[in-house]
Order: structure tokens, then sequence, then C-alpha cells
């Protein structure tokens, strides 16, 4: 199966305002899947000798990972997107080709995303990583819950307060951009064509052998790779071309807030809907000052048209975001059973419930549905105010910033409470 799904996007100065990074994903999965927001603390690992469990299989440990806040399906151990405490956020995509994918259970690109943040400081230092584990252990398994099959490769949006990479892959091969100014963005087809600044040694010669490339000709990656005709990728009607065209429409001018209406725009397909739809988005404020903090957004929730992008600061002793943690199952978990057993738990966190339980009220009473939206919006609004008060001042006050995040979710809850009750 090869649904359309995913867009994750970066904005680099002058394209931005205050010399700011802007990084934003929208990730596009089954409808009924939950995808949660979690918080990791970091952490040291003495015993090297015990292995690290991702989703499927067992890989080495290092001697430290660093902090990090994700959004992941939560039946899974990795993550569609998320930031690490040193400023690197990392989204993927699906992605397909002329070479094969592999059912066999090794990492998922979702498994690859969580390992660069944790174990990586920089942008290019977290492709050095997903890279080398990508030589390793390959990539394959299915990256979907019950019953149905859907594998696929993966392209990475790796972005810091500096610069951002671009790394897309074919099995174990790949070839990687560096993006220093202006914009670039992913979906679900290979983009990186001629320029390629890191790549991997024998991706070329492995692309003459199959006969993808004469060996003439300039090496073109999207084009050997897949079945793109990359002269036309610009100017085709899908979400990639579609999401270029937003990006540009506001090159010069983009915040954290352009970032966010371009992930809520369903004319493009960005915002998707149907059997696929956006079940969370994200996006982060990465400034090149190292004097301020990197502030990360997450929705946690379907739909962000009907959600509230919540923000989240990397700070000492912060709390597991319980409202936005879903339940845990332990040895229980079908996905952790060898046999696969092709069955889905309720995974559904406090903010998932009643967020769903506010769709029926949009849906079926419409002064409550604008009361409603109107108040999501006031709350959001009240957030970018406070968020961009941070930035300006250089100032946190590490006491209200430890439990932002969550004291956020709790003030989307009550205002789908008082209008479910209402």
């Amino acid at each position: 199966m090869e649904p359309c799904s995913c867009d994750t996007f970066v904005a680099l100065p002058p394209a931005t305002v205050a010399n700011r990074i802007i990084f934003g994903k929208n990730s596009d999965r089954l409808c009924d899947e939950v995808q949660e927001v979690v918080y990791f603390p970091a952490a040291v690992h003495d015993n090297l000798r015990k292995h690290l469990k991702c989703t499927y299989i067992e890989i080495d440990q290092v001697p430290e990972a660093y902090a990090v806040v994700l959004s992941r399906p939560a039946w899974l151990w990795g993550a569609e997107m998320g930031g690490n405490e040193h400023g690197v956020c990392i989204g993927n995509e699906a992605v397909w080709g002329r070479e094969e994918v592999s059912d066999e259970e090794a990492l998922l690109g979702m498994d690859l995303v969580r390992l660069g943040l944790e174990r990586a400081d920089t942008a290019e230092k977290a492709l050095n990583v997903i890279v080398d584990l990508l030589e390793k252990y390959g990539q394959g398994g299915n990256c979907s819950e019950g019953s149905m099959e859907f594998s696929y490769h993966n392209s990475f949006l790796i972005a810091d307060r500096n610069e951002a990479w671009i790394l897309e892959t074919a099995g174990k091969y790949w070839a990687a951009e560096k993006v220093e100014e202006g914009v670039r963005n992913i979906s679900n087809q290979l983009s990186v064509t001629t320029k390629i600044d890191r790549e991997h040694p024998h991706m070329r010669n492995y692309a003459k052998q199959k006969g993808w490339w004469d060996g003439k000709k300039e090496f073109d990656f999207a084009a050997a790779y897949s079945y793109l005709d990359t002269a036309k990728m610009m100017t085709s009607s899908g979400r990639y071309c579609e999401g270029y065209k937003l990006l540009n429409k506001h090159k010069g001018n983009i915040t954290f807030e352009t970032m966010m209406e371009i992930l809520r725009d369903k004319p493009s397909g960005i915002n998707m809907e149907g059997e696929f739809l956006t079940t969370a988005s994200m996006v982060s404020v990465l400034p090149q000052d190292s004097n301020l903090p990197c502030i990360h957004f997450f929705t946690g929730t379907p739909d962000p048209e009907r959600s509230v992008f919540k923000p989240f600061i990397f700070v000492p002793n912060i709390s597991q975001l319980l409202d936005t943690s879903s339940p845990t199952f332990e040895l229980e978990d079908p996905v952790k059973k060898k046999s696969r057993i092709k069955i889905r738990p309720d995974r559904r966190h406090p903010l998932y419930q009643k967020h769903q339980w506010a769709l029926e009220v949009i849906n079926n009473d419409k002064e409550n549905a604008k009361t409603m939206l109107d108040d999501m919006r006031k709350l959001e609004k009240g957030l970018f105010k406070e968020m961009e008060s941070i930035l300006q001042n250089k100032y946190i006050n590490v006491d209200e910033v430890v439990n932002l995040f969550s004291r956020c979710a709790k003030d989307e809850i009550r205002i789908y409470e008082s209008n479910i009750n209402s």
C-alpha cells in the first residue's frame, strides 16, 4: 500500500523573521490511530551489554541519551517527529521507488527519528547516527498496528539552530542535501536530485548496476531511485509542489504562526482528511541565538484546524506529560508479542478522548462549535504572545515553564468539557 501522507517543512533566514529557523510537520496516518506526545529525560547507560529494544528489534546501547520530546503513534517505540534538548528536530516521510521495500522486521523509520534525536546534538550528527544504523540494522517491518500491512522506505528532514539536512533513503542506500538558507519541504516522494552533499559510498554504482543510471549524464538521485520525472517535480499538482508554493508565498516573513497556517491548509491537501488524515502536528522555533530557548509546539490530536498548538520548552525537572500519554500495556501489548496478534487495544489518552467528544459538538451543534473554536483560538493566541515575549525578552521563568505543556493541555481539556456539558 502506498498512501499519500505526511509533509515536513523547514524555513531558514532570510525566509524567516528574527533569525529563527522554523520547522513544521503534519503526521498523516490511519484515521483511527492515536498519537501521543511524550517526554523522555536524558539518561546515562553504564551497562552497554544490555541492548536497546526498539519497536521490533534490539540494537546496541550507547553511553548517553539526550532528553527528547516526541509525537508518536502510541503503539510503537519510535516517533513521527520530535525535538531534543540541543535544538535538533526530525520528521520523517514514507517514500517508495525502484528499490523493493522489505517486510522483514528491522528498524522503522520512526525508530530512526527517535534514535537520531537521542544520540545527536546537531543536525548533521543526527544524519550520521541514522545512516550508520541504517547500514548496520537496515529498515523494514510493518509501520501500521493491526491487520493492515504498510511498509516503506524513509526520507528525513533534520534541522537545528544553524542548518537543515534532507536525507532520503532507498533500502540501505541514501543521499543527503544540506540546506543553509531559504525554504525546503519533503513529502511522499524522493526530492534530492542533483544537489547531493553527502551519499552512501556505493549508491551511484548500485544505480548503475541496476540500469537506473547510465554513468554518463549528471546523476539525479530521485530520477535514478524512483519513477519521477524530476523536471516536472515542481510543476505538478501534488502535495510536495503545493507545500513548496505555500512556503514561497510567505518567504521573507515566515514565523511559527505562518508555519501553523500552512499545516492547517486543507485546499492544498497538507491538512489531510479521509482514511489517512493529519493525526498530529508539530511546529518548532529554533533561534540562531543560542541564548534563546527552542520552543516546540505540538497538538497531540487530529486535524490542526480544530486543535491547539501547545508549547514545550526544555528545562530541568519536567514531569511526564500525563494528559497526552497513552495507556501502557507492558508485556500484554500485542506489538510486544511474537505472534503479533492483529488486535488493537484502546490507546486513547485523556486529551485525545476529550478532543474526539468535542468533534461531536462540532458536527452537531454549530453554535456551541463556534464558541468552542473561538475559545481554542483565544487560548492559542495567548500562548503565542507568551512565547514571543520569552523570545523577545530573553527570559524564562523556569518554575512556570516546567509544566507549560501540561498546563496548556489541561486548559484545552477544560474548553472541551465546558462545551460538551453545556
